[in-house]
């Protein structure tokens, strides 16, 4: 169903059994009245920041802002209609009417629904949000990270970790810059240096946000081992038993029993959403590469970036260098950006159940 028909549905439905969303009818907006001044779609469209998809059949429209919905039945000029936003919320106004074919609107109606949609903007707002995410590229400069040597193809390869790590954390950079235009999307390395553990926590750790806002950190890694047999991607968090410090004392008057709770807390959500976040970058990866690679699941350690973040955060292992089937697969640009691809994903999903839920974790 496309989503002008869908709208038109429960708009409909709501014009034979108005009672169902009375509840949820504005009383702080103007009275419905005949208004003399009249809007063309253009202004009215730049008023409200908003795209229009029209239904000329049913003489019927949606203006879309900023994620939300307004859906209205083009009457008469000088008559009332209902305009219901987001699906919930319902409002008698003056309706816009068609004029030589032209859609006009009055000045009341646009008004009601600019007040409408501000207050739902300004609550999203408010809301609980991922306003950071930290790529970490594993190794760099002077630290190679794992080295595998192989004949691929004929040819003598060396396959280095440090190189896959960066590779694969560019693109997900570029990809979640692209579809994330609002937040700080920001890399421990973008280019063959090497920045000590204790730099790329410090990175992460220094990122300043407000109350309502979160941030996570994505650690990328390759695999080896003595076992030139062992292949296959994992994903590892930060084993819930280990003890650390997530609040900063001098910040609340609390006693420092309440403090302990509070720091308790703050640990099981943050080992809560690594998990869970953990699990969606796996789901991807059995979805995207899981016919290639074999899953080796999902693992709890006490490495030091995960540990030390405050922050949710895992560390992702890509496959072993080690391997000779692993080693191809790495060594090909096409298939890196299926790993890239993957966390890709696997962010953008965690991403989108945190704030639409409005947020697991909230700093006490």
């Amino acid at each position: 169903m496309t989503g002008l028909k869908k709208w038109r549905g429960i708009f409909l439905f709501l014009m034979v059994f108005p009672g169902v969303f009375l509840s949820a009818q504005r009383t702080d907006l103007p009275s419905p009245q005949k208004d003399k001044k009249i809007l063309a779609l253009d202004e009215t469209l730049s008023r409200l920041g908003a795209e229009l998809s029209w239904d000329p059949f049913f003489h019927s429209g949606i203006l879309s802002v900023s994620g939300h919905y307004a859906v209205f039945e083009a009457g008469s000029a000088g008559e009332e209609g209902f305009l219901l936003v987001d699906g919930r919320e319902l409002l008698r106004v003056p309706t816009p009417y068609l004029e030589r074919g032209t859609l006009r609107f009055p000045e009341i109606f646009v008004v009601s629904l600019k007040n409408m949609l501000d207050a739902a903007i300004q609550e999203d707002r408010s809301r609980f949000r991922i306003a950071a995410i930290i790529l970490d590229p594993g190794h760099g400069g002077k630290d190679t990270g794992a080295v595998g040597n192989h004949v691929i193809d004929g040819k003598q390869v060396q396959v280095v970790e440090k190189d896959i790590t960066l590779k694969v954390a560019r693109d997900i950079h570029s990809r979640l810059t692209s579809a994330f235009p609002d937040k700080q999307i920001l890399l421990t390395r973008n280019n063959d240096t090497y920045p000590t553990l204790e730099k790329r926590v410090t990175i992460a750790n220094s990122v300043s946000l407000k109350d309502n806002e979160a941030i996570l950190f994505i650690s990328i890694h390759a695999n080896a081992s003595l076992n030139k047999n062992a292949r296959g991607y994992e994903v590892w968090y930060l084993t819930p038993e280990y003890r650390r410090t997530l609040i900063d004392e001098e910040a609340y008057d609390d006693s420092a029993e309440i403090i302990s709770i509070r720091n308790t807390m703050l640990e099981e959500e943050f080992t809560t959403e690594s998990i869970m976040m953990a699990q969606f970058i796996m789901n991807r990866f059995n979805e995207q590469i899981g016919s290639l690679l074999p899953s080796r699941g999902i693992k709890a350690e006490e490495w030091f970036v995960v540990r030390n973040a405050r922050m949710p955060s895992v560390l992702v292992e890509l496959g072993f260098v080690t391997n000779e089937e692993d080693a191809r697969l790495m060594t090909s640009d096409a298939y890196l950006k299926n790993f890239s691809g993957a966390i890709y994903n696997g962010i953008i999903d965690f991403v989108t159940m945190f704030e639409r839920s409005g947020g697991f974790t909230a700093i006490p």
